[in-house]
């Protein structure tokens, strides 16, 4: 009688795991397939070939060179943001919750006309800029601005997250022994939260490197000075199709390469952790 009942747990365990593979496979079929076709219609030689058209060169470069500007500026400003969220309740506090979140929920376009309104030549900003010759639309400032805009909350969501599940006894008992409050924040704080940190960083720059929308309002497709991949891909689709499959290509290779990096790290930390705890 035991023996038969663990013959069924076992059977229906085993028919639950297919079945949910099963169910699973419409969904994983639709984002793979759009994905597989993009390297089925480029050969290496034509992705070879297209990689010494200069256009694709400097979108490449201007790409990587402003997405990483980007995510230093996010590291740098998002983090306080991020700490206050994290580890404070204050006055305001939903505004200021509510307010990072927005330009994750706004259509890029709008995003674009906002910083135009904002930073033009006659906009709020903009104006008085424009005043001491200061120009921003059009330029390679208007690319990392445009990107930060998008991409920063992502890093600053992530970083409150970490932040937050910080144990407040930990930082207690640093304060206690003499640490003040940065050598708390550097040697607490930091390493505690640095999986969270690392992921948001890391979804920042892969956001970055794709922006497109307020991009091209608020910075143009100008090649060689504002001509993301993004933006190279979009003229590319107008004028040739071979450009636009071969940056598409990159973009993906760079985001899956991305991804990878930041998984296995986050894994190998999760199990020295694990090791750590159970020695």
């Amino acid at each position: 009688m035991i023996e038969t009942e663990k013959r069924t747990i076992v059977n229906t365990a085993v028919w639950s795991k297919q079945t949910w593979k099963l169910l699973s496979m419409p969904m994983l079929l639709f984002l793979a397939i759009p994905i597989l076709s993009l390297f089925i219609h480029s050969s290496p030689r034509d992705l070879l070939q297209n990689l010494n058209e200069r256009q694709v060169t400097q979108a490449i470069s201007l790409s990587l060179a402003t997405s990483s500007v980007t995510t230093a500026l996010t590291l740098v400003l998002g983090t306080p943001v991020a700490y206050l969220l994290g580890t404070r309740k204050f006055k305001g506090y939903h505004f200021v919750d509510t307010l990072v979140d927005i330009p994750t929920v706004l259509p890029p376009s709008v995003a674009g006309v906002a910083l135009l309104m904002a930073f033009g030549r006659r906009g709020l900003v903009g104006a008085l800029l424009a005043e001491k010759g200061i120009t921003i639309p059009f330029t390679f400032i208007a690319v990392v601005m445009a990107q930060l805009f998008i991409a920063s909350p992502l890093y600053v969501r992530s970083a409150a997250v970490g932040f937050s599940g910080i144990d407040k006894e930990l930082k207690q008992a640093a304060a206690l022994d003499g640490a003040n409050r940065w050598q708390v924040f550097r040697y607490i704080v930091l390493p505690l939260s640095a999986n969270a940190l690392l992921s948001g960083g890391v979804m920042t720059w892969a956001r970055a490197l794709g922006e497109f929308g307020a991009t091209i309002i608020f910075a143009g497709n100008f090649p060689g000075r504002t001509q993301t991949m993004p933006l190279a891909i979009y003229i590319g689709f107008e004028i040739e199709l071979n450009v636009a499959l071969t940056l598409s290509i990159i973009l993906i290779c760079f985001s899956f390469l991305t991804l990878v990096l930041v998984k296995g790290f986050l894994h190998s930390r999760l199990d020295t952790g694990v090791e750590l705890i159970n020695d």
